[in-house]
């Protein structure tokens, strides 16, 4: 699903969600990506949601971002109640969907400049 032809500024953009990767402006990611207009982590080492842990969320809190998007994968999955509570005692949103929802998303809200990160599992884990 291509999202993007054109790289907004100089900010990080999502072009494409696929079964191959999240492709970032001319790189295509295989693996879980953390992402800021910014920032861009590679390798975060979290293969489901179901796997996410409490030190997991560390890159994204020392980001300090408004909101997170969590991208689950190919369907949409919650995570705990205790992980998404780390978020709110830090007042930091986050809404869980699919990848390719949060592409989109992530893609809308840097285009309005806003303080966002985007955590980003790959369709094929």
């Amino acid at each position: 699903m291509d999202l993007q032809l054109h790289k907004p500024g100089d900010h990080n953009f999502i072009h494409s969600v696929s079964d191959q990767g999240i492709r970032v402006v001319d790189t295509v990611y295989t693996s879980a990506i953390i992402l800021t207009p910014e920032t861009l982590i590679e390798n975060w080492s979290v293969d489901t949601v179901q796997a996410l842990q409490a030190a997991d969320l560390e890159p994204l809190f020392e980001l300090q971002p408004e909101v997170v998007l969590l991208g689950t994968g190919r369907l949409q999955v919650f995570p705990a109640a205790e992980l998404l509570m780390a978020f709110y005692s830090r007042g930091i949103g986050i809404e869980a969907m699919t990848t390719e929802a949060a592409a989109r998303t992530f893609n809308v809200l840097v285009s309005e400049s806003r303080n966002v990160a985007a955590a980003l599992l790959p369709l094929n884990p």
